[in-house]
């Protein structure tokens, strides 16, 4: 019994040089590390999105599968299917439209598109303020130790971005890498109804999003998986679930000379 109780207490005991505000604040650092380093990143995106009915029936499934470029210094997504097929007719004209885009982005251009890029990202450096974090333990993920951490809403927290303010309304547990200190997984579920898009719709608590990161490099951490099951009501009336999830695959590294290129082609 002393040999399983000194087993349990290494798997759960935590270094007292990390607490978990030190923890949160050095994978922070990390996910803005790696969220920059993929924008150098070539990848295949692939989204299910199906609509279910009041008993969870599936209604509509659609699924589209999408390549992630560097084209003259910059990302650029193309659809390449869907529903098993070809590309439609409309998102084909979208792709052209995005690659040409990108083949004559002035440097002016350019700095306007980084700068809202950052901006839509900015949230996640609010991630130590927003929430009152605890370590609740360890668990081995891929073969990776993990710390687990419980995240509550801090109350009184006031958001400084546009998707800070859902902070507020979501609670749920963060693993984070102990030796990268990058996002491992998140499970978050919705406690207070909040609106998204352009306020036509409303997430319902209970809805939840799983999120799931693998390290594709050097201390980078990319997404894998992203799951997002919502119940919603659209114009405060009609009531809609929806099952959304989104893989990520074949990450690699940008010929050098898309990331530099300033007039390029597709790689």
């Amino acid at each position: 019994m002393r040999v399983f109780a000194v087993f349990f207490a290494a798997c759960t005991t935590i270094p007292a040089q990390f607490d978990a505000q030190e923890i949160v604040r050095r994978s922070v650092e990390n996910a803005d590390r790696s969220w920059q380093a993929r924008e150098s990143y070539l990848y295949t995106k692939r989204t299910e999105e199906k609509r279910l009915d009041a008993r969870g029936g599936v209604k509509s499934d659609d699924v589209d599968v999408v390549n992630h470029l560097v084209i003259n210094g910059g990302p650029a997504e193309v659809t390449v299917s869907h529903n098993g097929g070809a590309a439609t007719a409309a998102q084909q004209r979208q792709n052209q439209d995005t690659l040409e885009q990108r083949r004559l982005e002035t440097p002016d251009k350019r700095a306007v598109r980084q700068q809202e890029s950052r901006e839509s990202h900015a949230f996640i450096d609010e991630v130590p303020q927003a929430f009152d974090f605890r370590v609740i333990g360890t668990e081995e993920i891929n073969g990776r130790p993990a710390y687990v951490l419980s995240a509550t809403p801090k109350p009184g927290y006031h958001a400084r971005t546009k998707y800070g303010k859902i902070f507020a309304e979501v609670q749920g547990k963060l693993w984070v890498d102990e030796q990268d200190f990058g996002w491992v997984k998140a499970d978050v579920t919705v406690m207070e109804p909040f609106s998204m898009g352009y306020f036509l719709a409303r997430v319902q608590p209970g809805s939840r999003i799983l999120f799931e990161q693998a390290r594709v490099g050097e201390g980078l951490w990319m997404p894998v998986k992203v799951n997002v099951a919502a119940n919603a009501k659209v114009f405060f009336l009609v009531n809609y679930k929806m099952d959304e999830t989104i893989t990520y695959a074949d990450y690699r590294p940008a010929p050098r000379a898309s990331v530099a290129s300033s007039a390029g082609g597709v790689p």
